[in-house]
């Protein structure tokens, strides 16, 4: 199979089912779901639970967290079938005044060959994809010959809280499926598919520093330390001009890949400075200069980044003070071998070391790294699935340099785990004009539909 995009954007609009959940999807992008200003999720839920039930899944919408979970099943009448495992997520990241958007983000808008809008990437366009995938195929064969479940959560943007609670209560269900589908995926800028098999973890905390009572008038400034002085010192503090962290006892515990998974990074990961620099328009030097030094930087060692610094007078003109507050949003990513709370406790510790003992830490979020085996079968099944449809050679990562709660989902159902999906490398998630290729977007669900139909050949 070569797969032409003008043959994909041709069949994208004569299929039937195709533009039915595609409606479908203008719907879900038109609600807000956004657990971190706590909108929207009750109805998206509801929303998500009526397009499955009216498509023939047996439906369990399970409120007990803040985000309520949905699970969908579409049971095989074969009474040894397999099951594979869809995990998503309904709910998105803000689309904020902060960043600019060319039509409404709570709108699905297709313009020259794309869609846009907040969550046709991350991740509400693979939700649609999917079931489109899994309908069609139902159309086509009466039965499917394996079981397929939809688990589809609501705060994966805040660190998935509440998940753990929910595959505690679902494991017994939910264990020993064959293969799990990771929420999303790209294909790169070589035009081949990447099928990855972990994510990075994550801790986020806040620094918070309280220097005086009330802001100082500035004509002291030559003898009165401020809490924005004294904040930023600290930050400089935990890394070198290299971008490593300077903070003790971190380095020690990190898993380090083997050879297998070093190899394929360095085969597949396709990112090299001068792709980074023209993709985002740098015009700061990149703190790692080499290729290989970036490939093991970003997908196998621990990295600390500011999130956003407040302090002071922001308004107006002049207001000369001394600022007596300042906050700094933080993160490190994490990779395995580091808890996240056990890391946050180093920098405790290496904060009272270098005299930094008033910054107050805040732990907010976070999440443990996971890396998959991507030498199971069920994984290998995949990698040969998509080749016939990503002509330019399939990409194969061990690990991404994102965050999800790949390992919690692995700890609690012993799974295989392997992400591939419609996104692009300028699909904008989490910024602007988050958007996908529709043919990109209708060769995933062809995709798919393989997936499927590769149950039955092999196993009945």
């Amino acid at each position: 199979m070569v797969v032409n995009e003008n043959e994909q954007l041709e069949k994208f609009y004569q299929d039937e089912l195709t533009q039915y959940y595609f409606e479908a999807l203008g719907r879900l992008i038109a609600k807000k779901s956004i657990f971190a200003q706590q909108i929207g999720l009750a109805e998206v839920a509801g929303e998500l639970g009526q397009l499955f039930t009216e498509a023939g899944a047996e439906v369990t919408i399970d409120d007990i967290c803040t985000a309520p979970l949905v699970l969908a099943r579409f049971k095989s009448s074969h009474p040894e079938a397999k099951t594979i495992i869809f995990y998503n997520h309904y709910d998105t990241v803000p689309a904020d005044d902060d960043q600019p958007w060319t039509s409404n983000p709570f709108e699905l808008t297709v313009r020259d060959g794309y869609m846009y809008g907040r969550g046709v990437d991350d991740d509400k366009g693979h939700i649609t994809a999917r079931l489109t995938a899994v309908q069609k195929y139902r159309r086509q064969h009466g039965d499917l010959p394996v079981n397929v479940i939809f688990l589809m959560e609501g705060a994966e943007e805040s660190a998935s809280v509440g998940l753990e609670t929910y595959l505690e209560k679902y494991a017994d269900e939910l264990r020993g499926a064959d293969l799990l589908v990771w929420e999303q995926g790209i294909s790169n800028a070589k035009g081949q598919i990447e099928i990855s098999g972990g994510t990075k973890g994550i801790v986020t905390f806040d620094m918070v520093v309280d220097s005086a009572k009330i802001d100082i008038h500035s004509k002291f400034g030559a003898v009165i330390d401020t809490a924005t002085w004294y904040l930023l010192k600290a930050i400089t503090s935990l890394r070198d001009d290299e971008g490593r962290l300077l903070v003790d006892g971190i380095y020690d515990q990190v898993t380090p890949p083997n050879e297998r998974e070093w190899q394929l990074a360095l085969e597949h990961a396709n990112l090299d400075p001068e792709r980074l620099q023209d993709l985002y328009g740098l015009t700061l030097p990149l703190l790692t200069k080499d290729t290989e030094s970036l490939v093991k930087t970003v997908f196998f060692e621990p990295a600390i980044t500011i999130e956003g610094i407040t302090s002071g007078y922001q308004g107006q003109g002049v207001k000369t003070i001394l600022p007596s507050k300042a906050r700094s949003k933080m993160e490190v990513r994490l990779v395995p071998g580091l808890d996240p709370k056990e890391t946050l406790a180093h920098i405790r510790k290496h904060l009272d070391k270098h005299g930094f003992e008033q910054v107050e830490l805040i732990y907010t979020l976070g999440e443990k790294a996971y890396r998959s085996d991507m030498s199971d079968p069920a994984i290998l099944n995949v990698i040969e699935i998509a080749k016939a449809f990503s002509p330019n050679g399939v990409s194969v990562l061990p690990t991404t340099a994102g965050t999800g709660p790949m390992h919690q989902i692995f700890e609690a159902l012993e799974v295989p785990i392997a992400a591939f999906g419609i996104g692009n490398p300028n699909s904008s998630d989490h910024a602007g004009d988050e958007n996908v290729k529709l043919a990109d977007y209708y060769t995933h669900i062809e995709m798919i539909e393989e997936l499927i139909k590769s149950y039955d050949k092999t196993h009945y």
